[in-house]
């Protein structure tokens, strides 16, 4: 594998760290601010809803640019989002500049993804994809707990200016390692881009990414009162069990593009499988404390088992201009995110009990593997209809002899 995919794992790791460090620091943060801890949730919201916006929009007005050179620019307006969010005065400056943190989120995934799939045979294409998304799931294990300490030793604005030096680490080895070939943006330009979002294949990819994710965050969201309230667990241990999610994680993304590129689909349903199968054991998982230990573990690898193949699959759905559409992906992730959080909490808020999220999640994960089936069913179709070739129109299936007409 290239020593390239390190320069974009490095970038992946600051990312994957300013995103969920904040949810260790929001009561240090809305002590300092002097607001409440739901007002300070919303700088939650505000990095999410920059990821959304800015993944399709900073993909799209980029399109006809060298994809190293966007990638590089997108680690500047990381580095400089965080700088704003270390110094900001006040909570409306901090939800502006986190906002400006989470723009450039999806479209480096997005455009990396892109990259690093340019930079190796065909058949490695998943293992590329899942070796930059290491930084993201090695930023579970060591970034966000070590940046949360940060911030409680030494306050919150210091895990920011921490992140910025990951920025611009990032920064140094894109430049030093990405080379300049395997990165220039294709012809399609803008207009070229947009029209891979027309495609039915593509939407149906994007729906089994918002599904099958919507299954990991419904649970993952409550993880922490099914680990104290139903499996026992004191309040100290459950940042060393969401570590544990980090280590499956890690190992499921690794597992999931070395799969892919042997079975792309087969990697996919068999990781919504077995996303649905863990989700629905919660219940049985989260009466013990081993079991439960093994459930967060399960719980990782099962769902980043999908991963590359999910991101790959848009990236070949839309095969002329991927950048769009594989930005579009991530915004997804961010969508899945959101809306997974809200169906779990619909779940307890009916008083269905502690883990009654994971059971919602795994009805999510059936959908996914739904639209997963009739994203297949699609592609056999296509695949089996006329194609227009040199002028002529060639029937797939029709025997030479059967006198059929082939104008």
């Amino acid at each position: 594998m290239p020593l390239a995919l390190l320069a974009l794992a490095v970038g992946a790791f600051g990312i994957g760290t300013t995103e969920f460090v904040m949810m260790g620091l929001l009561p240090d943060v809305a002590d300092d601010l002097h607001i409440s801890i739901p007002a300070a949730g919303h700088l939650v919201s505000a990095y999410a809803l920059g990821v959304v916006i800015g993944a399709p929009l900073l993909a799209a007005v980029t399109a006809r640019m060298s994809r190293r050179t966007v990638l590089i620019g997108l680690m500047v307006l990381f580095v400089v989002g965080n700088a704003l969010s270390a110094f900001a005065p006040g909570n409306g400056s901090l939800l502006a500049a986190r906002f400006l943190s989470g723009l450039p989120h999806g479209a480096f995934f997005g455009v990396g993804a892109v990259v690093a799939t340019a930079m190796v045979p065909p058949e490695r294409k998943a293992r590329s994809v899942s070796l930059m998304f290491l930084g993201l799931t090695v930023a579970n294990i060591a970034g966000v707990p070590a940046a949360t300490l940060m911030g409680q030793h030494l306050g919150w604005r210091a895990t920011f200016l921490a992140v910025s030096v990951i920025g611009l680490a990032a920064i140094a080895s894109l430049a030093l390692l990405i080379p300049h070939d395997h990165t220039q943006a294709p012809a399609t330009g803008l207009r070229g881009e947009l029209a891979a979002l027309t495609s039915l294949p593509v939407w149906l990819a994007l729906g089994t990414t918002v599904a099958g994710f919507g299954a990991l965050f419904a649970a993952y969201s409550y993880v922490t009162p099914m680990l104290t309230d139903s499996a026992g667990f004191a309040e100290g241990n459950v940042t060393l069990l969401l570590a544990l999610f980090g280590v499956g994680a890690t190992a499921g993304n690794l597992l999931g593009g070395r799969l892919a590129d042997h079975s792309l689909r087969g990697t996919l349903f068999g990781g919504l499988v077995s996303l649905a199968a863990v989700l629905a054991l919660f219940p049985l998982l989260m009466r013990a404390e081993w079991s439960a230990a093994v459930a967060v573990t399960l719980l990782g690898t099962a769902a980043f088992v999908t991963g590359s193949p999910l991101q790959l699959m848009v990236m070949e759905k839309a095969a002329a201009a991927p950048s769009l559409a594989s930005s579009a992906n991530q915004a997804a992730f961010n969508l899945a995110n959101a809306g997974g959080a809200w169906i779990g909490g619909l779940a307890l808020a009916a008083g269905f009990g502690v883990t009654s999220p994971a059971l919602a999640g795994a009805v999510l994960a059936v959908l996914g593997l739904g639209v997963a089936g009739v994203a297949h069913a699609v592609d056999r179709r296509r695949e089996e209809r006329p194609s227009v070739s040199a002028g002529r129109v060639v029937t797939s299936h029709l025997p030479e002899e059967s006198g059929a007409l082939r104008p």
